[in-house]
């Protein structure tokens, strides 16, 4: 039987937790670790959220594979409370239910992503120009200055 999008989103939201903004930055003041999925057009484009780790949608699980040889070093275990972070909100909650599926445990998302962080006047700052050599795969960077 086929499943709508609306239907995807609603399972996958039921699975995470799904912050405002206000709670995401409360979440990261007491330690969890904030995600940006964008891709590095959109946060040149838009700015980044300070302190956030930059890991893009297409490599996320591949960074978060808690046995993968590609995860990024800057990761803890699957007790640390994860908080994903993407433009509009809506490709985060997919993606923080596929954390939860590789066991995560405290995985959720930013209700209204980026766009919402920034109308609510939260901390913004200039895209670092991305830096990394021509065999480092992307989403293994530090996080955002902050």
């Amino acid at each position: 039987m086929r499943r709508t999008l609306e239907d995807l989103l609603a399972e996958a939201g039921a699975r995470i937790e799904r912050l405002s903004v206000h709670e995401a930055a409360r979440a990261a003041e007491e330690g969890a670790l904030l995600i940006d999925i964008r891709s590095q057009d959109d946060r040149v484009r838009d700015g980044v959220v300070p302190g956030a780790l930059h890991i893009p949608r297409t490599v996320l699980e591949w960074r978060l594979d808690p046995d993968g040889v590609w995860r990024n070093p800057h990761l803890d275990g699957l007790d640390r409370r994860i908080v994903l972070l993407c433009d509009h909100g809506c490709a985060s909650v997919l993606a923080a239910a596929t954390l939860v599926d590789l066991g995560y445990t405290r995985a959720g998302d930013v209700v209204g992503g980026f766009q919402a962080w920034r109308e609510a006047g939260l901390p913004v700052a200039d895209a670092r120009p991305e830096r990394r050599a021509a065999d480092e795969p992307a989403g293994m960077g530090l996080p955002d200055p902050g």
